[in-house]
Order: structure tokens, then sequence, then C-alpha cells
């Protein structure tokens, strides 16, 4: 089974490709991952930063109509923050207190406007950085002079029952969170994140993020109708 992923970011892509896709392979499960596509420039492709839902729809859909067989599957691993205002479902959603029943209700919205039966939607909560935040005594190998600053992301992550609950405001996001602590975080993300959540693990952030566990569970199940 060959599995197609547009995701946020190249932080997400290099997660998809360094840490998900080795553990996918191993199930009969072939993923791959691209950035969001959102324009053009100097005949090049523009990728990164969902601004407007319709980039999502389009790319999503170019690559349905390029890849129609029967062993192909879709996914997304876009952020709950920031999600454009026009995303599918929204109004409802915004009107949701619970974040888990939120993501639910865009999940299914982005479902029923694609209308492909081959896509898993998925919407992260609230932030890519809320499974790094599963580990963050982890990130003292990317960033070895912030011990205090790193301890204090352990306490924080601790306090919460799971970090996909922590909230989506502009200042206590899961980024910003990591930025207040550590800001060299914010221009170093691409390149630390992925290595940080390869050190974290997958068992680790499935027992931390229960949201992530069952989209991740889905992942693996379409091992078996590629063998089926």
């Amino acid at each position: 089974m060959r599995l197609n992923l547009v995701v946020e970011g190249q932080s997400e892509e290099r997660f998809v490709k360094q840490v998900v896709a080795p553990y996918l392979s191993g199930r009969g499960v072939y993923a791959v991952a691209r950035a969001v596509k959102t324009g053009r420039k100097r005949g090049r492709d523009v990728r990164g930063g969902l601004l407007k839902y319709v980039h999502l729809k389009n790319d999503l859909q170019t690559w349905m109509r390029e890849q129609r067989a029967g062993n192909v599957r879709f996914s997304t691993m876009i952020d709950l923050y920031g999600l454009p205002n026009d995303f599918p479902g929204q109004p409802e959603a915004g009107r949701t207190a619970d974040p888990y029943q939120r993501v639910a209700l865009l999940e299914a919205a982005l479902a029923a406007d694609l209308d492909d039966e081959r896509l898993i939607p998925y919407v992260q909560l609230h932030e890519f950085e809320a499974l790094l935040l599963a580990g963050p005594q982890y990130f003292d190998g990317e960033f070895i002079d912030r011990k205090r600053e790193i301890q204090a992301l352990v306490a924080m992550a601790a306090s919460v029952t799971s970090p996909e609950l922590i909230d989506d405001g502009h200042a206590t996001a899961p980024s910003k969170r990591i930025i207040t602590e550590i800001p060299e975080y914010e221009g170093r993300k691409v390149s630390a994140a992925p290595v940080i959540a390869s050190k974290i693990g997958l068992d680790t952030m499935r027992a931390r993020c229960p949201h992530f566990a069952t989209w991740l569970a889905r992942l693996e199940a379409l091992g078996t109708l590629g063998s089926a």
C-alpha cells in the first residue's frame, strides 16, 4: 500500500520521511510526504504554510487525479493552531469546547468536502510541536546549553494529561511555549524537530497523544489492506 501525505510544512515533511515512513515501511505501507503547495514563483512550486484551505484542497485533488490506483491512500498532517477560517467545518468546530470533538468535526468535514474514500484526514492537536512535548527532555541533544529551560518544558508537559491539550493561544501554543524557553528553536525548527522526534520515538508519542495514536493506527492498518 502506498500512502501520500500533504503536510503543513518542512518540519512535518521531514518528520514523516525520517520517523513515520521508516516505521510504516516495516508494516507494508510506503509513505511519502510533501508540504502543501501554496503557489508558484519563478516557475517553481512554493510549498509550506497553510493560509487558505483552497491550497490544501487543490494539492490533494491534483495528487488524487494523478494516482488512481487501488493501492494508494492519502492523508494530511495540518495544525489546528492557525487553521484557515475557510476550512470546512470551521463554524461548527469553533463552537465546540472539547478539542478532540473539534478536530473530529474538522476531519469529517474535510473528508466530506474532498469526497474521496481513499483519504484519511488528520488535523494535529494543536500543533506539530505537541508531539515533541511528549518527551521534551530530548531537546537536550540539540540545545545543550538550555538544561534549565528544558526542565521547565518537562515540568510544563508533565502538568497536562496530554500535550495535545496544550492550547492554541498566540503565546501559549506548543511552539510558542518552546520558543519562550528556547528562542533559537524558531530558527532551527526544520532541522532540530525531526531529530528530537526520532529520539522521543513513536511509542512515547502514542502513549501521550491519543489523537495521534488513533491516526497512526489507521495508517498501520493500511498494510493489511495492501496484502489482502
